[in-house]
């Protein structure tokens, strides 16, 4: 009997890779949409790239999308590229909209030319919310996005309603509450501060600058949210569900366990500065998952306090190990 094919576009990025593993565990042959470019980054999947077929395609191009779903007859597709960093989508708003927004059209457009039946999530996002109209946030509550991002990932997020609607696909989108891990991108607030902490640590930094202390997430761990995804396409019928822990933490919370659990007083290195603080903030992020919990059986498994020790952890060895090797020389 041949494998079940799933296809998975942001392969290379943080949920890519958990995902990668969960399916290869299942029993899957999966497919990973890769951009060709100079630089080329498998860090994050460089343990399994034997296991995994990686084909060059793009949310840009929509032929390349086609060729893919075509050659690979998947079960499943998966699409969880974009350009992802909110800051960023502030001073590249058009690009952030075309990949991240209209990229779900181009992909939806081919699975529906190819063969509708395939099964499609979206990656949606909890900065859909922004400027919130109810906390908790849930699957009903109304969108008031606060950035470029925001508002491209709402406009995929109804765009796949819309193909759900309209043509029959089974079509869901998670809408994902802020979830990390070691392989998080240096980009984002939560591994600037545990790389920072990791840095302070080893000598090879005296301070950590960031931007709002006081704005509050709900931050769970990859690795229990690439489930959710999953489970999301093995349902009887296509609906889409809010992920996330139902706990806020600020991100000084975070800076002071970060700093905790590598015995250090964060107030000695955390400097606030200007420029990382955005043009319009989102200040509460907190989600209810519990329509989750009763129609997928999914919880998260990981507590905010274990994430946080991982990243600080894996970030202290991984230093640890570059500095060894520099010392060596």
């Amino acid at each position: 009997m041949s494998k079940k094919t799933a296809i998975i576009t942001g392969i290379t990025g943080q949920d890519g890779s958990y995902l990668s593993e969960f399916l290869l565990e299942k029993g899957y042959q999966v497919v990973g949409v890769i951009r060709r470019s100079s630089t080329e980054n498998f860090e994050r999947i460089e343990h399994i790239k034997d296991r995994l077929i990686l084909e060059s395609g793009d949310l840009h191009d929509q032929s390349s999308l086609v060729a893919i779903i075509s050659k690979y007859q998947p079960i499943e597709v998966y699409n969880l590229a974009a350009q992802s960093f909110v800051s960023t989508s502030w001073h590249q708003p058009i690009l952030t909209a075309d990949a991240t927004g209209v990229g779900v059209a181009r992909i939806l457009e081919a699975i529906r030319l190819v063969n509708p039946k395939i099964k499609f999530y979206q990656a949606s996002s909890s900065e859909m919310f922004g400027k919130v109209q109810e906390t908790p946030q849930k699957e009903t509550t109304p969108f008031y996005p606060r950035s470029p991002y925001g508002c491209a990932k709402a406009f995929g997020h109804y765009l796949t309603v819309n193909y759900r609607e309209s043509y029959g696909m089974f079509a869901v989108s998670g809408i994902l509450f802020n979830h990390e891990s070691p392989r998080r991108g240096l980009e984002f607030v939560t591994r600037k501060i545990t790389d920072g902490v990791a840095r302070i640590k080893l000598g090879m930094a005296t301070e950590l600058r960031l931007g709002n202390l006081e704005a509050k997430r709900d931050w769970g761990f990859a690795g229990d949210y690439v489930r959710a995804m999953w489970l999301m396409l093995q349902q009887d019928q296509p609906d889409d569900f809010v992920i996330a822990t139902g706990q806020t933490w600020s991100v000084k919370q975070f800076v002071e366990l970060a700093f905790a659990k590598a015995d250090l007083d964060w107030q000695k290195f955390v400097k606030t500065d200007q420029r990382f603080m955005r043009p319009a903030e989102v200040d509460l992020l907190i989600g209810d998952a519990s329509k989750a919990r009763a129609k997928l059986g999914w919880q998260p498994e990981v507590s905010f306090e274990k994430l946080v020790e991982m990243m600080v952890q894996n970030d202290i060895k991984r230093l640890s190990t570059t500095a060894d090797l520099k010392n060596s020389r």
